[in-house]
């Protein structure tokens, strides 16, 4: 999968997902259609599929940044030093 793909369905996911942690979207959501009954069980699966989707973004931009590292030859490491024709 392309790096930007991730990073926009990590942002993408993120979004909805705090979005429906943080504000009672889907207990209206749930409550219009009659799911109400659902609602007590939407922390068990919000806040999962939000640090699933921080992780998501968190490894596009590695990656993204390994990328870029790659095509660019020069880098710099973790310890300052600044690696030549490094390919990975």
């Amino acid at each position: 999968m392309k790096t930007s793909t991730l990073l926009k369905t990590g942002t993408a996911g993120v979004i909805i997902s705090a979005l429906c942690c943080f504000t009672p979207v889907l207990v209206f959501i749930f409550g219009a259609v009659g799911l109400a009954a659902w609602v007590g069980y939407l922390d068990y699966v919000l806040m999962p599929a939000l640090l699933f989707f921080v992780g998501l973004i968190i490894y596009a931009v590695n990656r993204k940044s390994k990328e870029s590292c790659a095509e660019n030859a020069n880098c710099k490491t973790g310890n300052g030093e600044t690696l030549k024709g490094h390919e990975s």
